[in-house]
């Protein structure tokens, strides 16, 4: 029975472990060319920085362009580089490259956009560093590179993830869990929306700050309700799922302004974007209730009585919620600090 409940603590500590290092650590590199006449384009290339130092990741164009000199400047967390390059020809069937990316964990978003209107979008990995220029990609490459994203947001964005495993503690039923899943996606669809299309603009230092505080307040309800005081998360979580949805919303926006959109399906782009987050949300929803269910049935054949099937009891919630209280601690700390620095 400890051993289980030792499980399944281990499985919020690994969240927290890795999201030490990497909450919103989602950052792409992005790569935009965008056509100036038949030969000529200019290119913006935006490097992600780890603090202070720049990842060693480097455009390689076909052997026949000509670069010009470079401009660099640093701004929010990314080295941005522009130049100019002429490719006799154009640069359609030639093959870009990014070197470095093999030896790193990111990706890289490749935008070309033609003088006349048309464009290709590309997801570049470390697996696959190079790709063709085709001249157009039309919407099912814009879906399909779009809902990855959406879905690599999510299962990598711990802080998030924190917030609503430190729910599902709270939530009890299959008709709550839905009201509150349901609310959460409908808020921060409406922020992301909103703040993608520039109907809201808010800083986002500020937004990761507060949504650090989210979890450390579901953290606190957690303790509540393990004392027997019914707070608003336990009473009505689709409320709180709601309200704190709207912050995690701009936050997902954030990071959707660093791989930015393409111009001409900015709609298409936006939609699969939040799909791929709900679809790895929802993957990450089962996968937890799972274990929950799994650890209910073995309190039941060991005797123990659990408050509900589906909620798992004091001995893994209370520690659980120290362990995310403490971790969402940290980030607001952090978060904070970076304000002065």
């Amino acid at each position: 029975m400890k051993f289980w409940a030792f499980l399944i603590v281990i499985f919020a500590l690994t969240l927290a472990t890795i999201g030490i290092v990497q909450a919103h650590e989602v950052r792409p590199g992005y790569l935009q060319i965008r056509q100036v006449d038949a030969s000529t384009y200019d290119l913006l290339w935006k490097i992600p920085a780890k603090g202070d130092r720049r990842l060693g990741l480097y455009v390689r164009l076909p052997g026949y362009c000509r670069n010009s000199e470079a401009t660099s400047s640093f701004a929010g967390g990314a080295y941005i580089e522009r130049w100019r390059t002429a490719c006799d020809g154009g640069l359609e069937d030639g093959t870009i490259a990014i070197d470095g990316l093999a030896a790193t964990r990111t990706d890289v978003l490749a935008r070309v956009a033609y003088s006349s209107g048309r464009t290709q979008t590309v997801r570049l990995t470390p697996s696959q560093p190079e790709f063709k220029v085709m001249g157009t990609a039309g919407p099912a490459a814009v879906v399909r590179t779009y809902f990855k994203l959406g879905v690599e947001h999510i299962l990598l964005g711990f802080d998030h993830l924190l917030f609503v495993l430190a729910l599902l503690f709270l939530v009890a039923g299959w008709r709550r869990l839905v009201a509150t899943i349901t609310a959460f996606t409908m808020a921060h669809s409406l922020t992301l929306a909103a703040a993608t299309f520039g109907w809201v603009q808010v800083p986002q230092a500020p937004v990761e700050a507060v949504i650090a505080l989210s979890i450390m307040f579901v953290a606190v309800e957690i303790l509540h309700h393990q004392k027997g005081k019914a707070g608003i998360a336990t009473r009505k979580p689709w409320i709180v799922a709601f309200i704190f949805g709207l912050l995690h919303g701009l936050g997902f926006a954030g990071a959707l302004r660093e791989v930015g959109l393409p111009d001409d399906a900015i709609p298409l782009a936006l939609a699969f974007f939040n799909v791929g987050v709900e679809a790895g949300q929802l993957l990450f929803v089962a996968t937890v209730f799972l274990l929950f269910q799994l650890f209910g049935q073995l309190m039941n054949r060991h005797g123990a009585i659990a408050e509900h099937p589906s909620l798992p009891g004091a001995a893994v919630s209370r520690p659980a919620s120290y362990v995310i209280g403490t971790l969402a601690a940290f980030w607001l700390i952090e978060r904070t600090y970076g304000f002065f620095v």
